[in-house]
């Protein structure tokens, strides 16, 4: 069977965006509308890489937060999410240079969010990286977002590429989750610094000559 990588999926926050902390400033603040914030350190254990909805359900679950805020408080979160992407969103040299050179070598290039649509496509045009991708799929293509591994499923499909054929780069433990269960090859990086050219290239290299 060929080991050849010919498809490359990346999650976007905290891999191609350094956006981590602005969903978790976007979230709060709409959750302070009801004095009802969470702690950073609540939302990088408990919540990092789950969808907005799924936070919020748990947020009902353990600490009683009304569900009838739900849609409010979700609605007022991807406003604040935009705002702050309006604001500091921009590109970065080493990820045009990346996704354009490997784009170029003929890779098959794509985005998979547990993000929203609307945030995930401005996120890609701010960045000055749409350009350079297939397509992109956030948390409303999907029923279930990660640690599910149905975008991923979806993602590779959509390439029309075998699980095995495909390389996907994760940062947190739900995607990294979400990635393994589809079948394909793992490069999970600590942060966004991590994911340049050389380092995607020599996991590929590793992965082919394994």
């Amino acid at each position: 069977m060929s080991k050849k990588i010919k498809g490359i999926i990346f999650d976007m926050d905290g891999v191609l965006i350094d956006a981590r902390d602005w969903h978790y400033e976007s979230l709060n603040k709409a959750l302070g509308l009801f004095g009802a914030e969470i702690s950073r350190y609540d939302h990088l254990v408990t919540f990092d890489g789950l969808p907005t909805l799924k936070k919020l359900e748990m947020l009902s679950l353990e600490g009683g937060f009304p569900r009838k805020l739900h849609a409010f408080v979700n609605d007022m979160k991807q406003q604040y999410t935009l705002e702050i992407v309006y604001a500091k969103c921009k590109p970065i040299f080493q990820h045009q240079f990346a996704l354009s050179r490997l784009k170029n070598e003929g890779y098959r290039l794509a985005v998979g969010s547990n993000s929203v649509r609307k945030t995930v496509e401005i996120m890609m045009e701010k960045a000055g990286l749409a350009e350079y991708l297939d397509f992109y799929l956030s948390n409303q293509d999907v029923k279930n977002g990660k640690p599910d591994p149905e975008m991923y499923d979806l993602a590779i499909s959509k390439l029309g590429l075998q699980p095995a054929e495909c390389l996907i780069i994760e940062d947190n433990e739900n995607g990294v989750k979400a990635a393994l269960a589809a079948g394909a090859h793992l490069l999970k990086v600590e942060g966004i610094g991590d994911v340049h050219y050389y380092n995607i290239k020599q996991r590929i290299t590793e992965i082919e000559n394994a």
